[in-house]
């Protein structure tokens, strides 16, 4: 992608990339790490896929049209996309940026194949931080799946085939933490992420 973002100051922001298969619990994690870090920024992504039950755009994501979305890919203003089960999804620049510049942390729910198209827009390692959440094991995370009843079986088929490839790339990240217990998984995110601030200050 072009339009690369600018070297991190001491003083800015930075982006918490938070990746895992399909149904391992990611937004449930997020979700529980904003309601205890008021001053921290969600990143809502953009997707062409349809808006599931509840969800409510512009506060989940921000539902587009396939016209829509390849304007926004036209214009340079997505920090990185990819297609996704048949849908494109992407995490909008501006608002990214603008956060971390004003020195705060935003922290974005974003699959394998984004999350390697965020280091090469955001190629200051000092911006960002990449933490891979694993599920205790493709048995539990079927069960999870299935108890979503979002998906069909043979969805559900697809997306254990996609966790399983998911899961080979766990190693690539900063950290890597297993969800056993959604409590204790929030609490070894914001450990993580203190780790990395206790870095960035050495740097």
């Amino acid at each position: 992608m072009s339009n690369k973002a600018g070297a991190a100051r001491k003083d800015s922001g930075f982006l918490i990339v938070l990746s895992a298969p399909s149904g391992c619990g990611k937004t449930t994690v997020v979700d529980r790490l904003l309601k205890r870090h008021s001053d921290w920024v969600r990143s809502v992504s953009a997707t062409t896929r349809k808006a599931r039950a509840g969800e409510k755009n512009g506060e989940d994501y921000f539902f587009l049209s396939s016209a829509e979305f390849e304007a926004m890919k036209k214009q340079g203003a997505l920090l990185e996309y990819a297609r996704v089960f048949g849908n494109q999804y992407g995490t909008p620049k501006k608002h990214v940026l603008e956060a971390i510049q004003a020195g705060k942390k935003v922290i974005l729910a974003i699959d394998v194949q984004g999350a390697e198209n965020i280091k090469k827009t955001l190629e200051d390692k000092r911006q960002r931080a990449s933490i891979f959440i694993l599920p205790p094991s493709v048995k539990i995370l079927r069960e999870r799946l299935e108890g979503r009843n979002t998906e069909t079986p043979a969805e559900i088929d697809r997306r254990i085939e996609a966790a399983q490839e998911e899961i080979k790339a766990a190693s690539l990240y900063d950290f890597t933490i297993m969800n056993q217990n959604l409590e204790q998984t929030v609490r070894e995110v914001e450990e993580c992420i203190q780790k990395f601030e206790d870095q960035r200050r050495k740097k």
